[in-house]
């Protein structure tokens, strides 16, 4: 059986996989958040093969999170986030975040973000409610959008409830 290509789900979320769920996609977005724009850089910085970084590389320029830029006369070109790139940083951080808490060791995080101007830590708010209790699955419906198809109407019309199993159930 031959891989599901997600870039043609209808699914945004299916999609977002195609381009994010490669095992090194997210951690040469995480090195552009960090600074990193060259592609010696990247490739010392990940430890990764020159060929598979170009492919990344290669494949997040055609998503149009990186564009390649030459940054002077007889310079190498650099990588730089666009503005599509820089809209993952709040899901990054809060990847971070829940990494930082479920998979460090006990001395704790490798890297802290701080905010450049005050030094405070950054870190991905909670989802709140209207009440400002923090949201859990079990609290979301999720209804069929506006771009939604018949299928899917159908799915979601029954509950509109997140099936969230219990850990119980797990």
């Amino acid at each position: 059986m031959g891989r599901t290509d997600f870039t043609t789900h209808l699914c945004p979320v299916a999609r977002a996989m195609a381009v994010l769920g490669e095992r090194w996609a997210i951690l040469v977005l995480r090195e552009a958040f960090y600074g990193t724009t060259r592609f010696d850089e990247f490739e010392r910085n990940l430890g990764i093969a020159p060929n598979i970084l170009s492919a990344r590389l290669r494949g997040l320029v055609e998503h149009g999170l990186l564009e390649r830029a030459a940054p002077g006369p007889g310079a190498r070109h650099e990588y730089r986030l666009t503005e599509k790139g820089r809209d993952f940083f709040p899901a990054y951080v809060a990847l971070k975040g829940w990494a930082d808490r479920w998979m460090t060791g006990p001395e704790g995080p490798l890297v802290v973000l701080r905010e450049a101007g005050t030094g405070r830590e950054v870190t991905a708010p909670p989802l709140l409610g209207g009440d400002g209790a923090p949201l859990t699955p079990e609290a979301v419906r999720v209804l069929p959008g506006p771009g939604a198809s018949p299928g899917m109407r159908a799915r979601l019309a029954p509950s509109g409830q997140l099936a969230v199993r219990e850990a119980k159930d797990a």
